[in-house]
């Protein structure tokens, strides 16, 4: 099977070009990764010439084997490693500045892309010709890897070298929910306007990103073969491995578009816990009060539990006993994450209006505009928030259409 190449807008740099596979998707346990799809249909597009590698542990092939095992053992000439958030073991702390080291397997320099610097300077890249990118997404707007991957496309020192995305499944499939950002307020953890839940791949994300802020690089998309959008990750056969320290299974990662938003209020999202991000708590709070002021929620059970998060967890109530509602998911194709996680907010300060407090300037960041957290503050009903959402996301759609990628 050879890739189909198609192209998908123009650049300053020229056409932009992104690829799909020429027959259907196959069945379960048959879906590529693009790392595969280089090697197997595509290796002409590195052969021959010095590779730069934007990666970290997640960068495996469909049976686990790393990138840089694999193109090394193909022959391709890796001269420098890169990796984003987390570094290249994936293990930092959320936030921490990574430093630059050197592989011990390979003597290759594995540049930090989150520290001193968050583009590859010129230095970093002497010698490169060609600069691969693989990391996985989370499916929500927060994560900051597809923000890696946008600075990467910036950098003045990447001008002349061509960005080839070796493209990963959306582990969440292609629904789309929560509000859209608004592109004045782009941030590292909101840095394209998709919404919470953008239903995108990491190519995907970088296309979109490439023609909406007018980025010349050369851009290729080596697209995952065999993925449907209605696939979520463990329909893939691929393995699993956590895309971050905090988002230790699909369960996490399901709800993560929606509970990601209380890392900008008072409340632990259960970082440090055993369910980062499958429940919320402070030592405050009234589970039960909470509950039955806001009822059943489609797709997802939510029960009280109590929960401490150890160090470093939050940075809020690290070793401290907390009082805590957990979410798991019961439906997932009714289960909309963003939209039980703005009930949840209401219900919370409803319940808690003295103890309940906004980090303002994170709160907006995540939520892709202050408009959220003002309707909250002034009362507007749920119903009219998310009639907004959806106007969004409709807009959303028309935009994005040209950049997807894979089938339904």
């Amino acid at each position: 099977m050879r890739l189909l190449c198609h192209a998908v807008g123009v650049s300053l740099a020229g056409v932009l070009v992104s690829c799909a596979t020429a027959q259907a998707p196959p069945v379960r346990a048959t879906v590529r990764p693009g790392i595969d799809v280089l090697l197997e249909d595509s290796l002409h597009l590195v052969k021959g010439r010095a590779v730069g590698l934007l990666t970290n542990r997640n960068g495996v092939d469909r049976h686990g084997v790393s990138d840089i095992e694999r193109l090394r053992a193909a022959g391709v000439n890796l001269v420098a490693l890169f990796t984003p958030e987390h570094g290249f073991r994936g293990a930092a702390d959320p936030g921490a500045a990574v430093a630059t080291t050197r592989d011990s397997a390979t003597g290759l320099p594995i540049y930090s892309l989150y520290g001193s610097t968050f583009a590859p300077t010129a230095e970093m890249l002497t010698g490169v010709q060609v600069f691969l990118v693989d990391l996985p997404d989370a499916g929500a707007r927060y994560f900051t890897y597809v923000s890696t991957t946008i600075e990467l496309m910036k950098s003045p020192a990447m001008a002349s070298i061509p960005v080839i995305i070796l493209d990963r499944p959306d582990p969440v499939g292609g629904a789309v929910q929560g509000n859209v950002l608004d592109s004045t307020t782009r941030s590292f953890v909101g840095s394209v306007s998709v919404p919470m839940r953008h239903g995108l791949t990491p190519g995907e994300l970088a296309l979109l990103a490439q023609r909406e802020r007018g980025l010349a690089t050369k851009l290729i998309v080596v697209p995952v073969s065999g993925w449907r959008r209605s696939m979520y990750f463990d329909a893939t056969g691929l393995p699993f491995d956590p895309p971050s320290p905090n988002l230790r299974d699909l369960e996490s990662i399901i709800s993560y578009s929606g509970t990601c938003l209380f890392e900008g209020t008072n409340l632990s999202t259960g970082r440090g816990s055993d369910a980062p991000f499958s429940q919320i708590g402070a030592p405050w709070l009234d589970p039960d009060a909470i509950l039955a002021r806001l009822g059943p929620q489609p797709g997802v059970a939510l029960t009280p539990t109590t929960f401490i998060p150890r160090q470093p967890g939050d940075g809020k109530y690290a070793d401290t006993l907390l009082h805590g509602i957990r979410l798991q998911v019961t439906d997932r194709a009714a289960y909309d994450a963003p939209a039980t996680a703005l009930r949840l907010l209401v219900a919370i300060r409803q319940v808690h209006p003295a103890q309940f407090a906004w980090n303002p300037k994170h709160f907006d960041r995540l939520a892709g505009q202050p408009g959220l957290r003002e309707a909250l503050e002034r009362g507007a009903p749920v119903d009219s928030i998310l009639g907004v959402w959806a106007g969004q996301r409709a807009a959303f759609a028309a935009r994005a259409a040209s950049v997807r990628l894979y089938p339904e």
